[in-house]
């Protein structure tokens, strides 16, 4: 039996991996394109890698995922971050978990992976094929490489990540493609209240993507103020879900900030006026009843047109609604994305209904197996998209050695 993997990425080595191990007689070839493979693994995590989330609940697993949850149930069944956690120590892999989660090595770095996943694919006699970029795959399995090189397979596994020749190979062998669209990514937002906010933080916020002037996805958590708009966990996450809807509007839209989640209108406006009440004297500009900061209550204050020197006891009705809808109801206009640091992820790929996740087969083409990220499946940053990547790896690397 001849298998061949085409991608050196977290799938691609993992799927290589488990079928050496469990077919010893099939002879497996792994092929990337770089000279230097597992590059993204190497980068992930600001270097440190994010290699799963402590989350061992499969029906909680899965709400981290805004494309792929339901396929994702049953793989989850199979191999989830307990299984990661497992496997990566049985290696020699010591793993921590951090406050919010996140599972890194206790190294700190993520060469800790990278080494191991090179050692055992060479344990396990994977045939590493570095700087062998894929040129065409040819009916029957003939991959063609850029040297010249044609090499036959019985089982081919296509784990390309997101690169557009993965989605054209995938295409050409009858697949039907979700197009692409990046996922995870920050604002750009040019707006006087955000001005000479750099580097202000704010643990929870609610942040509503707009359209028509209704909220079409919400989510809530930090918040920081960019020197291009906002960044922070809730616009990663609200990003991830939008991804599309923001995509077919150019990345221009309305975003609604609540800073004060926590509160309801009325409550906010009682709250305010108690603080009126018993701080009458004091500047309202230099005077915050909120757990918010400082630089940011006084960009908010002078929005809602109040003076700097305006003491508390002056604050006038209009001014109070005007103070409070820009705490629960301020709307900003998104102009662009940014970038997640060195890490891209696409919202998109192939199908998911045509392949077997049983398997990780394709229902088209025999013999053809996908794992990764060429699949239509993101998560949220956290370690979702490597636990995803581990999953599918391991479930096709288990299936298309045997026959």
């Amino acid at each position: 039996m001849k298998v061949i993997v085409i991608g050196g990425g977290a799938a691609g080595f993992f799927a290589a991996i488990i079928c050496a191990r469990k077919y010893p007689k099939a002879q497996i070839t792994l092929l990337e394109a770089a000279k230097d493979p597992l590059a993204k693994v190497k980068i992930s995590g600001g270097g440190r890698c994010n290699v799963t989330h402590h989350c061992f609940d499969n029906t909680q697993l899965i709400q981290y995922y805004p494309r792929g949850s339901k396929a994702l149930r049953g793989a989850f069944s199979r191999f989830n971050p307990q299984d990661t956690i497992d496997w990566f120590t049985q290696e020699g892999v010591n793993l921590k978990t951090e406050q919010d989660g996140r599972i890194f090595p206790v190294s700190n770095s993520s060469a800790t992976i990278v080494d191991c996943l090179l050692k055992a694919a060479i344990k396990a006699k994977v045939v590493l094929k570095t700087g062998s970029p894929v040129v065409k795959i040819l009916p029957g399995f003939t991959v063609v490489l850029k040297n010249g090189e044609n090499l036959n397979c019985d089982r081919l596994l296509i784990a390309t990540g997101g690169s557009a020749c993965g989605h054209r190979w995938a295409k050409d062998l009858g697949h039907q493609i979700i197009t692409p669209v990046p996922s995870l990514f920050t604002f750009n937002i040019k707006d006087s209240r955000l001005d000479g906010l750099a580097g202000v933080a704010v643990d929870n916020v609610s942040l509503s993507i707009l359209e028509e002037g209704k909220a079409r996805f919400t989510q809530s958590g930090p918040i920081l103020v960019t020197h291009w708009g906002v960044s922070g966990p809730c616009v990663l996450k609200l990003s991830a879900w939008s991804a599309r809807l923001l995509q077919e509007n150019q990345y221009q839209m309305p975003l609604l900030i609540d800073w004060l989640p926590q509160y309801q209108a009325q409550d906010l406006q009682e709250q305010l006026l108690k603080f009126k009440s018993s701080n009458g004297k004091k500047q309202i500009s230099g005077q915050c009843p909120f757990n918010l900061p400082k630089r940011l209550w006084q960009k908010l204050v002078e929005a809602a047109q109040i003076s700097q020197d305006k003491i508390w006891a002056e604050l006038s009705k209009s001014h109070l609604r005007a103070l409070l809808n820009q705490l629960k109801q301020g709307t900003y206009q998104i102009q662009g994305k940014g970038v997640f640091k060195d890490e891209f992820v696409t919202c998109g790929g192939v199908d998911l209904s045509q392949i077997n996740f049983k398997t990780m087969e394709s229902k088209v083409t025999i013999g053809l197996y996908f794992a990764g990220e060429i699949l239509d499946i993101d998560g949220l940053t956290g370690g979702f998209n490597f636990q995803s990547a581990w999953s599918t790896g391991w479930i096709a690397g288990e299936s298309m050695g045997g026959g």
